[in-house]
């Protein structure tokens, strides 16, 4: 099965697909109302003159079915760059044939070949079908971090 897998690069013909799929992945996360992206964004942030997030593509013969959106972030414990990815999706009639693991471990790959020093993301708490999967592939939950984040109007 993983011979019809292909992970690559987005291309700017791609973000329209991206686009779509990110607001697939907000519907299914009950977040919908909190999409405010453009295809101007999203172009600026992959393609930009101050780009600052990465995008593979998953295809599965030849059709787009997930993507992965990562950016750089940095340990003061390590001393070492990582990677923080944002997100990780793979439509729901494409899942459980090894997409979302060939998306993960490509990322993985990338921080190794640059030396970095680790990959981390986060999960809904009620999404046991993302966490089984994350605890399937030998990642570890962090209990003992807690993420905050001030809303727009308080920064």
């Amino acid at each position: 099965m993983l011979n019809k897998i292909k992970i690559r690069s987005a291309k700017e013909k791609d973000l329209n697909k991206i686009l779509a799929m990110i607001k697939e992945l907000a519907e299914y996360e009950k977040l919908s109302e909190k999409v405010k992206i453009t295809l101007n964004d999203l172009s600026d942030a992959v393609f930009g003159e101050n780009k600052f997030v990465e995008v593979l593509i998953a295809e599965y013969q030849d059709e787009i079915c997930g993507y992965t959106i990562f950016f750089k972030n940095y340990s003061t414990f390590i001393g070492k760059a990582g990677y923080f990815i944002e997100d990780l999706y793979v439509k729901p009639y494409h899942r459980n044939k090894g997409i979302g693991k060939a998306l993960l471990n490509s990322v993985i790959q990338k921080a190794k070949e640059n030396n970095f020093g680790r990959v981390e993301w986060t999960v809904l708490n009620w999404n046991q079908t993302a966490i089984k999967f994350y605890e399937s592939i030998g990642a570890l939950q962090l209990h003992d971090w807690i993420i905050y984040r001030p809303e727009k109007d308080r920064f």
